[in-house]
Order: structure tokens, then sequence, then C-alpha cells
């Protein structure tokens, strides 16, 4: 194993949407030296990997930053931060300006006009999107990218950062990145349950399989406060291929029916978790399978949906043309995922201020890691990256490079030296991984029980998860790439825990299916209108209800 130390002024953990906007954003302001570790490649990274047909946040025309407010802060039952949500949105306009500029094709009318999808949503050409904001950030002169590198651990003390640890998968270095300023954007935590989908393809799933939870987890362990984990995000897709529905409900207005025919979205509600309550619902109650109702739309919206699900879930169409069963003939089947934990569809994340800094000093967090701003999709997560970096810039030009002591150094890699060392483990990581997906899935309100749990099934996960910590401790690697594997197991059962903690703790049901709570089956306005946070203290999870942000207030400093 070879070791190397870098120094840098910035550091980007995370080269996705936010990660690659962070540093076009600190490039341009500043020429201060910036990093962006990326365990892939930043052309085909993060969410964006694949593409995108629809910017799904943005203000229309007649619209304000505020009605973007009122609608994410509906959608969550109130449990939103509202100053997050308008330092978002105000932004959101300029920056899809921005991606426009980069070579980003967004539809036009007749007269020059973006073309709106809804209250809220623009058509665009979007299978390029990331290799676009990646071209971007690649010609920037001073902004070095580290492709195949895995961050594994932050480098922390008295409560501020002063780098982090990496691993090079393919070129078998130990990194050591000493920085004034980090700023984490790995997106949220997917695998934690049991996927749709059995063997090998498990991995087709609605979120990215290898967004592991790796910056709430480092974040966790250095007792960094987090918020909202119990709003897990279940989303409602197409059965088997997992591809969005948005498209189908919003592009061709298709509403969500029954095996009977009956529309029964409108008798549960319109809002993100009552769309997949009810389609759980319904099939319970014997009148499955659910369907979006396509039969009878027009061949130009076929032809509509072809090319969308093409800049985003080739699958989809892939399948419909395959199996000659057409949406314009044949309703299309849709089912809810395993649960994710994600910032960017709802609140779960980092405990941040308006300028995204978290509670350990000199650490911002943007996109799907950073809490209290649901709905931010594409352009909320471009949004963010901007905050965090415009304040990480400032925060550099006040501070100096902190050295990590060779104590914590030698540790790291005494624990890397283990794991690729003398094989002792009677597991495989995927062995664990499963167990770990069966646990969750079981006692901790999978797919298994419909998304519901009570209070005894999650002191069972939470027990059976320790265990299976305890166990991760002694697994072998035969190489870099197993030891990401390692990692990215050890992330997601760390993450495990703060969920199981999160979901025992609010002791009521406000989003059905999403936090289905069979002890406390009815919301509770009365006690539980509260964020509830976390923080990890001697090795335990320490719960923290914090009062919500007042209508009118726009900011909620935090004080480290």
């Amino acid at each position: 194993m070879k070791i190397e130390k870098i120094k840098t002024d910035f550091l980007i953990i995370g080269g996705g949407t936010a990660g690659c906007y962070a540093a076009l954003t600190a490039s341009e302001k500043s020429d201060c030296k910036i990093l962006i570790c990326e365990k892939a490649n930043i052309k085909r990274s993060g969410c964006l990997a694949a593409g995108v047909n629809a910017l799904n946040a943005y203000i229309v025309e007649g619209r304000t930053p505020q009605d973007y407010v009122d609608y994410a802060k509906k959608d969550a039952d109130g449990i939103v931060r509202e100053d997050l949500l308008y330092t978002m949105s105000e932004r959101l306009n300029a920056v899809t300006k921005r991606l426009e500029e980069l070579g980003l094709v967004i539809l036009k009318d007749e007269n020059g006009n973006y073309v709106a999808r809804g209250n809220r949503n623009l058509k665009i050409n979007g299978e390029n999107i990331k290799p676009l904001l990646a071209g971007a950030v690649e010609q920037l002169p001073n902004v070095t990218v580290l492709n195949r590198v895995n961050i594994i651990d932050f480098s922390v003390s008295d409560n501020r950062i002063k780098g982090a640890f990496g691993i090079g998968i393919e070129n078998d270095t130990f990194y050591i990145i000493e920085a004034k300023a980090v700023m984490i954007a790995t997106g949220g935590a997917a695998g934690l349950y049991k996927p749709n989908n059995p063997g090998f393809s498990r991995h087709k799933m609605w979120y990215p399989p290898f967004n592991t939870g790796a910056g709430y987890a480092m974040g966790i362990r250095h007792g960094a406060e987090m918020t909202t984990f119990e709003m897990r995000f279940i989303a409602l897709r197409c059965k088997d291929t997992i591809a969005p529905t948005g498209t189908l409900a919003q592009g061709a207005g298709a509403k969500q029916i029954n095996s009977l025919g009956e529309i029964y979205e409108t008798k549960y509600g319109l809002t993100t978790s009552e769309r997949v309550y009810g389609t759980v619902n319904e099939n319970l109650e014997g009148r499955g399978p659910c369907y979006l109702k396509t039969e009878g739309i027009t061949k130009e919206q076929e032809e509509s949906l072809y090319k969308a699900y093409l800049n985003m879930a080739p699958s989809q169409t892939i399948k419909w043309i395959e199996s000659g069963r057409i949406p314009s003939q044949y309703n299309v089947e849709i089912e809810g995922t395993e649960p994710y934990i994600v910032g960017g569809h709802t609140a779960s994340g980092y405990w941040v201020d308006t300028k995204r800094a978290t509670t350990i000093n000199g650490l911002y967090a943007a996109g799907d890691v950073a809490g209290g701003c649901p709905q931010k999709y594409v352009t909320g997560a471009l949004a963010e990256g901007e905050i965090a970096a415009v304040a990480a810039i400032d925060y550099i030009a006040e501070h100096t490079t902190q050295s990590i002591d060779e104590e914590e150094i030698h540790a790291h890699i005494s624990e890397i030296e283990k794991f690729t060392g003398e094989n002792k483990s009677q597991f495989t990581i995927e062995e664990l991984e499963e167990a770990m997906q069966t646990v969750m899935d079981s006692y901790a309100g999978g797919i298994k029980t419909n998304y519901r749990f009570n209070e005894e099934q999650l002191n069972i996960a939470d027990y059976k998860i320790q265990q299976l910590i305890e166990l991760s401790g002694n697994l072998h690697a035969g190489d870099f790439q197993e030891l990401m594997y390692i990692y990215e197991l050890r992330e997601r059962l760390t993450v495990c825990r703060s969920v199981i903690a999160h979901l025992k703790a609010r002791h009521e049901t406000r989003w059905h299916s999403f936090a289905e709570n069979l002890d406390y089956p009815e919301k509770d306005d009365v006690n539980w209108r509260k964020y509830v946070n976390s923080r990890l203290e001697n090795g335990e999870i320490k719960i923290i209800l914090r009062d919500l942000v007042e209508e009118g207030e726009r900011s909620y400093e935090h004080s480290n």
C-alpha cells in the first residue's frame, strides 16, 4: 500500500450534482486550491449518472420562491426548515440558467419560453446533464479531481474538521488529505433494506446503489447533529424496472387505479407518502395490483413517454417495446420501493444552518446529505452546492490548515492492514450485507411488513444491527475494491442504527408508509410538531427534540 499526503484549501467529498456545482462556484469566487474526491468518475457519478428528463424544482412564471416553500412544507406535513427551503428556492432559476449556458437542452415553446410540466417543473433533454457538469469542472485551473478515490473517514479534532482519509481503489494508495474547509456531498443512503428485486437484479433500484450513506456515517461517528432520519423516502415506481412514475403522472396525466379500475389516489391524498400508502393499502385490501392508467393515451403522448424514459430510465422504454405491452394499450403496474434515507426528497441529513454549515466547524453539507430541506431535486442540489461553497470560501479566508496527527493516521493504516491481512472472517461482505437488509426489512419497516413497525421490532432490529457491526470488524478484503465494499457495509450499518433510533423516537404516524408506527398510528400535532435530531455520544445515540422554525422566520442558525 502506497501512502500519499495532500494539502488543499477546499476538499469536496463527492463529485455528484452538488459537488460539481460547488467546485464551479468556489473556482469563480476565489483562487484557492480545490480538490474533489469521487469514488467513481465524475463524468457519470451520482444521481445524475443516467440523466433526467425534467428539472423538478423551478419557479415558473407567476410563482414565487415562497410558493415552493409552501409546497414542500405541505408535502412533508410541516416538518421542514423553512429558512433552508427559502434560501434554496430563491436560487433555483439562476442555477437553471447556468445549466443551459453549459449546454443543457431545455425544451422551449414557439415563443422561446421554457416548456413547463406542472407548477414547478421544466422539460429537458437531460441524458448528458452529468457529463456537461463534469466537463465544466475539469476545465477549471484551480480544481483537481481524484476519481476512484473513496473517502472513508473525516479527521476531526476539538469539533473542527482538519481533512479526511481515503483509499485509491485502483492504485492501492492510502490518502491523507489536509484541508482548511470540507464539503460533504456524498448523497443519501440506499441498500439499507432488502430491495424489490433479488439476486443478480438487487441493484435495480430507484436510488443509486453506490450511495451508501458514507457522508452520514462519517458525520455520525464524529458527533455531528443529524435530523429527521425517521422521514424515510419510499418511491412509487414502475414495477420491475423501478423507473420513475412522475413522468407518467405529470407528463401523461395518468391516475392511480386499482385492479377494479377505480381511481384511488384522491381517497388517500396526493402527497408523496400518501401515494405510496394508498397503493400499499389497496393491495392489502385485495384490490391490487395497482396501476397508472395510461390506456387510451394518444400516440403523441406515447412517443413522448418513450423519449422521456430514454433520458433517465431506458429499461422502461425497452420493456414496453420488447414485451409489446405499450402504454397506450396497457396500464403500467406500480409498486413501492424499499425505504431510502435521502435529504433531497425528504428532510433527512445533517443539521445545518442557512450557510449549510454542519455542527462540526469547517464542515459543510449540500444535496441529498443535507437535512431539513426536502424536494431539492437537481436544481436544489446545485443551489445548496453554491451556498455551501460561498460559505466555505469565507471560512477558508479566516483559517489555516491544521495538521492531522500521526497517531490518527497510524490508526487508519492499521485498520486497513487488518482488513487486507490474514483472512479470519467466517462471513463474506455480501453475506453480512444480505443479513443487514433482512433485519431492516423484517424489523424496521421494510417491504415485507408493508413498511410498518412497532417499538419491539425496532429493539430487535437495533440489537441485530449491533451484532452485525461487531462481525463486520473481522471482514477480509482481497483487494482495494473489496476494501471499499467493507467500508460501504460499515457505513450502511452505522446509518441503520440512526434510522432505527429516529423511528423509535417519533411517537406518532405523521407520514403514512414513510414512518408507519403501529404503536402510535395517529398524527399528534400537539407533541410532535418538532424536529427529531440525534447525536452520537459515547457510543449511544442521543435524541434531541428541537422546535420548528415558525412561518416568517428566515434563520435558525446553530452554534457549534
